[in-house]
């Protein structure tokens, strides 16, 4: 069953790909055949073999020899890895998932696969595609409505978590508004309002303190190794998506260190 799961993430993150890539650009994702970002040719099926033709074209396109970018195989691993987990780790904020669910299930490989690609957009083209985000938005009412029906939501844990979406959303819409949209883009403002949506109080609070903290020491070490200027602009779509995970994983014990902190 695992490497069942595993399979299907996996060739599930080759398609995550192709809409990391073309939403950005306003490219269609249904009717148009992959082809070579290089020289055009249109991919062939053995081409298309998510991980194995990367490993057998020995990292480069088998039509002009060209350098792939790690980013297709590595998201298609993280993909498959993450359907795996999302089957077996129960989560802290209030959703009930366990393997035998099979509906949290799915409705959280959506999630999941929407904030890859959104991961994945933001970081190479610094744009998060607004598709991904209703998506997910769609998604997470989807699962709140499941919640309210099972029993494990009531009233206020619905307030809790509109009202974390909104908070969220107001946060970084300050900073998109009186910066003139240099310090955060308007894609992070919706962002952060779906992971309040998701997470609630406290954990919205733990995760954007993380994605803060994380950004901070990204952007430090390439200041540092000049690969950014003090003025240069980094995608924090990639640290909100990565703070979200990290939340999810192990908001219980950072709430435990804070507490002994302070």
């Amino acid at each position: 069953m695992v490497f069942f799961l595993f399979l299907i993430g996996v060739c599930v993150g080759s398609f995550l790909n192709v809409l990391a890539d073309r939403l950005p650009k306003g490219e269609d994702v249904i009717k148009s055949r992959s082809h070579c970002d290089y020289c055009k040719h249109k991919l062939l099926w053995y081409e298309l073999i998510p991980l194995l033709s990367f490993m057998l074209q020995k990292g480069r396109t088998g039509c002009c020899h060209k350098r792939l970018s790690f980013q297709y195989p590595l998201s298609e691993f993280v993909t498959g890895i993450g359907f795996v987990l999302l089957s077996i780790l129960p989560f802290p904020h209030g959703f009930v998932m366990q393997s035998s669910f099979l509906i949290p299930y799915s409705l959280f490989l959506i999630i999941f696969s929407s904030f890859i690609v959104i991961f994945l957009s933001d970081l190479k083209y610094e744009i998060i595609p607004m598709e991904m985000v209703l998506i997910g938005f769609l998604t997470a009412f989807v699962l709140i409505f499941f919640n309210v029906t099972m029993g494990r939501f009531n009233d206020v844990t619905i307030a809790n978590h509109a009202l974390s979406a909104i908070c969220a959303a107001f946060f970084f819409f300050s900073f998109w508004f009186f910066t003139k949209g240099k310090a955060m883009g308007d894609g992070d403002v919706y962002l952060a309002a779906l992971i309040g949506l998701l997470l609630g109080f406290p954990n919205i609070v733990i995760s954007l303190y993380v994605a803060f903290l994380t950004g901070a020491f990204v952007g430090v070490i390439l200041v540092l190794r000049r690969k950014k200027s003090l003025k240069a602009h980094i995608p924090f779509g990639p640290f909100l998506i990565l703070s979200y995970g990290i939340t999810l994983l192990w908001a219980d014990t950072i709430l435990k260190i804070w507490r002994l902190l302070l």
